[in-house]
């Protein structure tokens, strides 16, 4: 892979979390669909998304969602989540940085005080809902796709922790949601290689131990993310989502918002109209509304409102020497963690 042009990358977050937006100089990605390029980065050619996501380029904390032209007439663009272990296909603080990144530079025209934007992923039509004012973008709405269950109580016994029960459901991608103090931990910074640590140790053994499957969607068949919970006696919850090879999110997680909502309506602990506020270990808040209840397959599902608000901070620019011993990146485990040699 070579590129005539060079990479025109916006610099945003949300709430800390990196989800820098490449606007302009990919090559083409192969697929009649988002979930076909998708799978085309995960399966055929990974190339853009190691040159983007790791070193000397990148550090493990960045995400650089790639943003493309729809593939479906009812959406204004399309974007698939580049990170280090692989492409994803929805991430809810990375969708926000993608419509703050459209609006505040004119690709999507900005309409004040809202703007709807319509986003074509590969897990499907995401519904934003913008809040703009002189020319920014002041917070948005994630009208997500439905979340629903796939198992309540799963039992994975590991060999620091004993028996851990971990939720598994998903919020845009599967999550195994687990109560943090099952692990002797707190969501606090000083734990957050801990927390990783652990993260990427029981994700393993989820991988040899539970299926998931989406009823309409077959290739979206695996745990993406492990989440710890901290839920908070005014219904609250703090989310720790650990991401391969070993870091923690720094936004609370849209997706894994998304998940705790489905969770907790399964569970009979909330109900369509109900808001809940999820924090992250560094304290950014999102809040998480079920809109509705619906069914995906034959599997009670919930749908979910993520709100919260990205932040575009620079620009950068980037082009592949031919020459480059590097092009494919790299990763050592003194920044990227002890499972380094997974990726």
């Amino acid at each position: 892979m070579t590129f005539d042009n060079t990479l025109d990358i916006l610099l945003v977050h949300c709430q800390g979390e990196s989800g820098n937006v490449l606007i302009s100089g990919a090559p083409d990605i192969p697929g009649a669909t988002i979930l076909d390029k998708m799978n085309h980065l995960n399966n055929v050619d990974p190339s853009l998304r190691l040159f983007l996501t790791r070193e000397p380029r990148a550090q493990v904390v960045h995400t650089t969602n790639l943003l493309l032209p729809s593939t479906r007439p009812d959406a204004d663009a399309a974007f698939i989540v580049l990170q280090p272990d692989r492409a994803h296909p929805m991430s809810g603080s990375n969708c926000i940085c993608v419509v703050t990144a459209l609006l505040e530079t004119g690709r999507v025209a900005m309409t004040e005080p809202e703007t709807i934007v319509r986003l074509d992923t590969a897990a499907g039509l995401i519904v934003a809902r913008a809040r703009c004012d002189n020319g920014r973008c002041h917070s948005v709405s994630l009208d997500n796709v439905p979340a629903f269950v796939q198992q309540l109580d799963v039992v994975i016994d590991t060999p620091k922790w004993g028996s851990v029960k971990a939720d598994v459901a998903f919020g845009g991608v599967f999550y195994a949601q687990i109560d943090v103090d099952q692990v002797g931990l707190r969501i606090e910074p000083e734990a957050a290689r801990a927390l990783a640590e652990a993260g990427m140790e029981i994700k393993s053994l989820l991988a040899e131990r539970v299926t998931v499957n989406h009823p309409e969607v077959p290739s979206l068949n695996e745990i993406a993310y492990v989440m710890f919970r901290d839920y908070r006696p005014d219904g609250s919850v703090i989310t720790c989502t650990t991401l391969k090879p070993g870091r923690v999110d720094r936004s609370p997680c849209g997706t894994g918002s998304s998940a705790n909502l489905a969770i907790l309506h399964a569970r009979g602990q909330a109900r369509a109209g109900d808001v809940r506020v999820s924090r992250s270990i560094i304290g950014g808040s999102f809040t998480a509304e079920i809109l509705g209840e619906t069914t995906v397959g034959d599997r009670p599902a919930v749908l979910p409102r993520i709100t919260g608000r990205g932040y575009v901070f620079g620009r950068q620019q980037l082009r592949l020497d031919p020459q480059d011993p590097f092009a494919q990146g790299f990763a050592m485990s003194d920044t990227w963690g002890p499972q380094v040699g997974e990726l």
